[in-house]
């Protein structure tokens, strides 16, 4: 009985020491797998920036150096929109109702001030130059009655009640007639005219500006009520632009300043202009104030009162960290430079990385540039060659 036992524990010892081999060797397969992969990946990754020796940075023309500090027009970026004055706005409108019996001009025509735009039929109109002639006639009488009481007065003939009452008349009708004259005249009817029996039926609606008509709201034909708008003339010479500047900005901006436009929708031409007048409120919840500019349009180019504009407000030269123009590629629509990470050493091997910034002002073969990450004052970034790295960066990236 114990020579059997003795058998059997060699057997079962046996059977968990392969069990245990069996699953070392898969684990080690296991590990070497993964050790495999990890080697793959690591072979994989994108070294971090571009290495150059001394030798090729001299071939191809790479000058490294530190971020300068230049005075630079600064400038201020706005929006806004063209405008004319109110003055040179016009809404075209009639003191009396009537029928519009013809319109002399169409949307678009160039007008003068005083030019007839539209007649207007109103029969109430021959009632006020019967109501001008009768006070005319009447005036005759009481102006001759006024004078003999007056001549009577001075040589000591007559009694004041008499004469007062006669002055009283006399002062009465003149206002009315000149009542009368002002309302023909504000239809453009002259009353001159009136006096040698020329009675009109309709009045004239003349151009209170010089400009060009704008849109016409009424049609031939039509009825008006006092103080209708039927169309609108607009002078375009004062057009100026109304641009909206933020409150982190209003600091800076000043009357007389140079501002220089870019038509948004039209192909981004460049007009200049002049800070003539800051608003002393803010617009609505926006916090930003209306700044007003004139605009030199010496090249008569078409302003059209709506046109959208992005402005750069010059607020005079500051000391601001700048680099050459061309240290600075564009890619993917963003603008970066090139820093320099370590330095020679025993390899003999300069590193550059990208560095995203934003641009300001251009002058002088130099750009201001505000990096979007912490540099330290000591950086050095290269000043020339930099399409050549961004070259390679992008070569690179294809590669990889």
């Amino acid at each position: 009985m114990n020579i059997r036992k003795y058998k059997l524990i060699p057997a079962a010892f046996l059977m968990v020491v392969a069990f245990a081999s069996c699953s070392g060797d898969s684990d080690k397969k296991e590990a070497d797998a993964k050790e495999s992969a990890g080697g793959a990946e690591t072979k994989k990754e994108k070294p971090d920036g571009l290495e150059l020796t001394a030798e090729q940075m001299q071939t191809v023309g790479i000058v490294a150096g530190p971020i300068a500090q230049k005075n630079l027009d600064s400038v201020i970026k706005a929006n806004g929109q063209l405008a004319v004055p109110p003055q040179n706005k016009a809404d075209v409108s009639i003191l009396s109702g009537g029928i519009i019996n013809h319109i002399s001009v169409i949307e678009g025509q160039q007008v003068k001030r005083g030019q007839l735009l539209a007649t207007i039929k109103n029969q109430d109109l021959i009632k006020i130059q019967q109501d001008y002639l009768a006070a005319k006639n009447n005036f005759t009488y009481v102006q001759a009655e006024y004078n003999r009481q007056k001549q009577l007065q001075d040589a000591g003939a007559g009694t004041g009640k008499s004469f007062q009452s006669s002055e009283a008349t006399y002062n009465a009708e003149r206002s009315r007639i000149t009542a009368y004259e002002s309302q023909l005249s504000q239809l453009g009817i002259s009353p001159g005219r009136i006096d040698n029996g020329r009675i009109v039926s309709q009045f004239p609606v003349l151009s209170p500006i010089g400009g060009t008509v704008g849109q016409i709201t009424a049609n031939t034909g039509a009825f008006v009520q006092p103080g209708t708008s039927i169309m609108e003339v607009v002078d375009n010479s004062k057009i100026h632009c109304d641009l909206t500047v933020f409150e982190k900005d209003l600091m800076h901006v000043k009357v007389g300043q140079k501002v220089s436009f870019q038509l948004t929708n039209q192909e981004n031409q460049l007009i200049t202009g002049t800070i003539n007048g800051i608003n002393k409120s803010f617009e609505n919840e926006s916090k930003g104030v209306t700044v007003h500019a004139v605009i030199n349009n010496k090249e008569q180019k078409n302003l059209i009162p709506g046109m959208y504009v992005t402005a750069l407000i010059s607020t005079g030269s500051r000391l601001t960290a700048a680099v050459p123009v061309d240290a600075v590629v564009r890619s993917e629509g963003k603008q970066f430079i090139f820093v320099v990470i370590s330095e020679a050493g025993k390899n003999d091997l300069i590193k550059f990385k990208k560095a995203e910034v934003t641009t300001g002002v251009t002058e002088l073969g130099y750009v201001q540039i505000k990096p979007l990450d912490y540099l330290p004052a000591t950086a050095q970034v290269a000043l020339k060659g930099a399409f050549y790295l961004q070259s390679k960066a992008a070569g690179g990236a294809e590669e990889e």
